[in-house]
């Protein structure tokens, strides 16, 4: 009978525990305006969250007893950085802890961003404090092929919440690969050795199919990644801000036909024609980075130029070369809107483009049914300067609630 009562005892605090965690995983929202970016600001809406997923969205919704109950003046989707370094790249800023550019030959692209991100490092608990719920980070611009990018949420279960290992491999073009590397010490050299290897990796695809196993290539990972590249498996994210590297970066994208991305895209104001006629989303460069060298003409009015021409426009935070490594990507979005970009144009920039760029809009960037529950939670405008990052949620656990 004893056996009996503690088997019993322990079914029941088995079932108690699982209906704690069931209880923790139900969670409201409600906002004086809800931006779902799946159509029109909801005002006085509600989003209901159960077991990490978005299960309603719509205005003046009943909120069930058991639900926790959030509230704020505007609510978000949580935000996607398109294009970052944080997790290799560290707050500090010394030797140890920057792990996004390897400088010991310029065309690497089997570097994977899993082998080299630090998921306790602490620069990814600062950007979830200002509502980045998800990140796709890797390999920094200055070489060739830098190495990979993947994509991943900011909460604190590091690897667990992995989204995809490879989302594209980055690739720079311009003169600041040879500040680098002994070779090349002109764009054009950099063109012409990336053009070779992306046809090496075309022979080395082919060969790699030959139903002969014995007449197939030694598996190579360099060209193996490349050839992803030239599969579309992987996109390909071009680093170029001068004209004529952005150029290059159209030529290249369509004699290999490559699924592009460009990045940072300094004077892509002179190319909004070109750009829009190769069908080809930006990510343009943080306006807070220095105006020197290749970024010299960099333009505040970057972003609200491409996307006012019908261009798929993100912000990202970044890659610097100094503290604090990374910038606020809600921040730049102010900035772009200060200087023409209509605000919903803005919050899509950090939202929903940047969720297709990567690949995952089926999962983040919204507030749709279904969809992951990353939402952020504000005391007023969003790009309003006094205005607060207050909660932020991630696969509908509450992972912050300092107001930022």
């Amino acid at each position: 009978m004893k056996k009996y009562i503690q088997l019993s005892a322990a079914i029941l605090a088995g079932v108690g525990i699982l209906c704690a965690q069931q209880a923790e995983a139900q969670v409201a929202v409600k906002g004086e305006t809800v931006y779902t970016m799946a159509g029109t600001p909801i005002k006085n809406g509600v989003v209901l969250i159960k077991d990490g997923k978005i299960e309603a969205v719509g205005a003046n919704l009943q909120v069930p007893q058991n639900y926790k109950l959030y509230t704020a003046k505007v609510v978000t989707p949580g935000f996607v950085d398109a294009h970052t370094s944080v997790g290799l790249a560290g707050i500090y800023n010394v030797p140890a802890d920057q792990q996004q550019l390897e400088k010991t030959t310029p065309i690497q692209p089997e570097l994977r961003a899993i082998d080299a991100y630090n998921p306790n490092e602490e620069l990814i608990g600062w950007v979830r404090k200002h509502g980045i719920t998800t990140i796709n980070t890797g390999h920094a611009p200055g070489a060739i092929a830098s190495g990979q990018l993947m994509a991943l949420k900011t909460s604190a279960g590091g690897f667990s919440t992995l989204l995809d290992t490879t989302t594209m491999v980055a690739f720079t073009l311009g003169s600041s690969v040879g500040e680098n590397y002994n070779s090349p010490k002109t764009p054009a050299k950099g063109v012409a050795m990336l053009r070779a290897e992306l046809q090496a990796a075309q022979v080395y695809a082919k060969k790699m199919g030959n139903g002969d196993a014995t007449k197939r290539p030694d598996r190579n990972l360099k060209l193996e990644a490349l050839a992803g590249v030239v599969s579309g498996k992987y996109k390909a994210l071009i680093t170029a801000n001068k004209a004529q590297d952005i150029m290059g970066a159209l030529r290249l994208a369509k004699e290999f036909n490559l699924n592009m991305v460009l990045d940072g895209a300094a004077e892509a104001y002179l190319l909004v024609n070109e750009i829009k006629a190769a069908g080809i989303p930006v990510v343009v460069h943080p306006t807070m980075s220095r105006a020197y060298g290749e970024t010299k003409n960099i333009s505040f009015e970057t972003a609200a130029t491409l996307s006012k021409a019908g261009i798929p426009v993100a912000i990202q935070s970044g890659f610097e070369a100094y503290v604090p490594r990374a910038r606020v990507i809600l921040f730049e979005a102010g900035v772009a809107v200060a200087n023409g970009m209509q605000p919903e144009q803005a919050l899509a920039a950090i939202t929903t483009t940047p969720a297709k760029i990567i690949g995952q809009d089926k999962r983040v960037g919204s507030l749709e049914k279904g969809k992951d529950a990353d939402i952020v939670l504000f005391d007023g405008d969003p790009f309003e300067y006094t205005s607060h990052v207050c909660t932020v949620i991630v696969d509908g656990k509450v992972v912050s609630e300092e107001c930022m």
